[in-house]
């Protein structure tokens, strides 16, 4: 049975294959409604406690991951779980660090690198992917094999 997110909330971003995945801003409340049953939290420190399951990924704020391969097993467990379950991405603010994370998923669902960052531009949020090494990062992201 699949347990996903309302089309029309705020944040999500249907990938597409069709699976919804929301981003948001930790400085931001929690929206109301559903919340996530698995959440990626891209921040320079771990996050504070949360009450479902979470993976943290270090990542600077207006920087890249610390750890490649760390995000994108992160990538990769997020979007299994995104079939069936409620999977959010969040940074402090939402859009960078969440853009590229969201770009970077819609490419491992299929989407080619180049169109990436503008389909979570018009999908997910005008300024997402700020900065241009999170640009490149995006174009040369290629998913690899589960």
């Amino acid at each position: 049975m699949t347990d996903s997110w309302p089309s029309s909330d705020p944040g999500v971003l249907r990938l597409p294959s069709g699976r919804l995945v929301r981003g948001r801003g930790l400085r931001h409340p929690l929206p109301s409604g559903p919340v996530p049953t698995f959440g990626v939290y891209l921040l320079g420190r771990p996050p504070t406690e949360i009450p479902w399951q979470s993976r943290w990924v270090r990542w600077p704020d207006f920087w890249l991951p610390r750890d490649d391969a760390d995000f994108r097993a992160a990538l990769r467990q997020a979007w299994e779980r995104s079939a069936e379950e409620r999977v959010e991405f969040a940074c402090g603010g939402g859009k960078g660090r969440t853009g590229t994370a969201l770009a970077c998923l819609a490419v491992l669902d299929g989407l080619p690198a180049e169109q990436a960052v503008a389909f979570v531009r018009q999908h997910y949020a005008r300024g997402a992917v700020e900065t241009p090494w999170q640009r490149r990062y995006v174009a040369r992201f290629t998913p690899v094999p589960a």
